[in-house]
């Protein structure tokens, strides 16, 4: 069954396994449907030309100018004969080189009146060496036609250096309060700009207020967060954060937590525990601990990366994420990025005295078992489809040898792993599997 285009529901939550291809190719194969559909006769034609357009994917510049064009053509017809007002989700995700035109996109939304779900994947262009450009084109304006109070979803890039305040500004009108989900981004030019230390939480309040939000995504600065966590968002509960400048320790984040840290119950940390580890390590300053713990007593769900490195504080084991090593009401811990520690050379043959490939992944799960470090963990979760097929389609005995020993120790522990589906990983469907690779080694 073709998943509902504007069901934003199963969205609201970061335990997300689809890669964007598979999420394609499903959008392709619901427009051919419906426009088989409606060349049948006149009749249908006039039932499905609503459902043709009520969700637009732009995957290259060529797509956004031809459909303002067409936009455009119509503005002197009546109402109900304007294509636009069955627009309901807008979807901008395109290469680096088809970027869209900021005045293509201001048609389109100029005539999308019932628009609700809005993504931008850094794909709208900017021309930074114009010297008059056109003010209704601005970020500014952009916003303003999307802080409507329909907007469900909005997925927002922010593409110069002008203070976060400013851009955001639309927001102060407090219109969105139908929004549920907001993702947040910066593509600065400025690489200095981007990594900028400096931040004084009394420089941009901002009365904003989110009723309805509940999902926030955030790939963003220290300052940044500094001025979100004056936002009023009273049902905010899931939580993605990529600090772009590496200031997990600055006092942005910091306040952002203290703020809304205990209504958080599923937060995500995009960067790997390695990644941190490193610029911790270079950094000339002493870093203080983090209680990431304290400012969000209420997680039940964390989501982290299987890329980590030994602690370089507690070299006996691997925290899920440097961040927080310990937590007492986690319930889940989902991971990414299984499959890449499998598939690497590095981590997939035998090292030295070790009795086993893949020996730093599974320490690492092991030490998510730690009853001292997740006393509440009852469930693991591999988030990685690519490390579901090599263990059910593609098994080899190295693969099906790691699986057995870190469901062995889960269920020391009553632990359950979950495979990317929420479906139990279970020694008999290894067992099944290894009879598979067994009928395909004797052929």
């Amino acid at each position: 069954m073709t998943p509902d285009p504007l069901d934003g529901s199963q969205e609201l939550s970061f335990i997300d396994f689809s890669p964007v291809s598979d999420r394609y190719a499903d959008y392709l194969a619901s427009l051919r449907n419906k426009i088989n559909l409606s060349l049948v006769n006149k009749q249908w034609n006039a039932i499905t030309s609503r459902f043709v357009l009520e969700f637009v994917w732009i995957t290259k510049a060529p797509q956004a100018k031809s459909l303002a064009k067409r936009l455009l053509l119509e503005t002197n017809r009546e109402e109900h004969f304007r294509s636009g007002r069955f627009i309901r989700r807008l979807h901008i995700q395109t290469p680096v080189f088809e970027r869209c035109a900021p005045a293509d996109l201001r048609t389109i939304l100029d005539h999308s009146p019932h628009l609700t779900i809005y993504s931008d994947h850094h794909s709208i262009q900017q021309n930074l060496c114009e010297e008059s450009p056109d003010p209704r084109c601005s970020p500014e304006q952009i916003l303003t036609l999307l802080a409507h109070p329909k907007i469900r979803r909005l997925s927002w890039t922010s593409y110069d250096d002008a203070p976060f305040h400013l851009r955001m500004s639309p927001f102060l009108r407090n219109l969105t309060t139908r929004l549920e989900y907001l993702e947040l981004s910066s593509r600065s030019p400025n690489f200095r700009a981007v990594f900028s230390e400096s931040f004084t939480p009394s420089n941009s309040p901002m009365q904003v207020t989110l009723p309805a939000l509940r999902s926030l995504k955030l790939s963003l600065d220290n300052a940044t967060f500094g001025v979100l966590s004056s936002w009023d968002m009273p049902l905010l509960a899931n939580v993605s954060v990529v600090s772009s400048d590496f200031s997990y320790t600055g006092e942005g984040f910091a306040l952002f937590f203290k703020q809304h840290g205990w209504k958080v119950s599923q937060l995500e940390l995009g960067h790997s525990s390695s990644t941190i580890e490193e610029h911790y390590l270079t950094n000339t300053r002493q870093v203080a601990p983090i209680p990431l713990a304290d400012w969000c007593p209420n997680l039940r769900e964390l989501i982290c990366s299987a890329d980590a490195e030994w602690h370089w504080e507690s070299p006996d084991w691997i925290a899920p994420h440097v961040l927080l090593p310990s937590h007492p009401t986690l319930q889940l811990i989902a991971i990414r990025d299984i499959d890449t520690r499998l598939l690497n050379p590095e981590f997939s043959d035998d090292n030295g005295d070790l009795d086993t490939p893949f020996f730093p992944l599974i320490e690492q799960i092991y030490s998510l078992l730690r009853k001292d470090a997740f006393p509440n963990l009852r469930f693991v979760r591999d988030l990685s489809l690519r490390s579901h097929f090599m263990r059910t389609e593609q098994p080899s005995e190295k693969i099906l040898g790691f699986w057995q020993k870190i469901i062995n120790r889960c269920r020391e522990r009553e632990v359950w792993f979950e495979d990317c589906y929420g479906v139990n990983i279970t020694l008999r469907g290894l067992q099944r599997a290894s009879l598979m690779l067994t009928s395909t080694t004797s052929t």
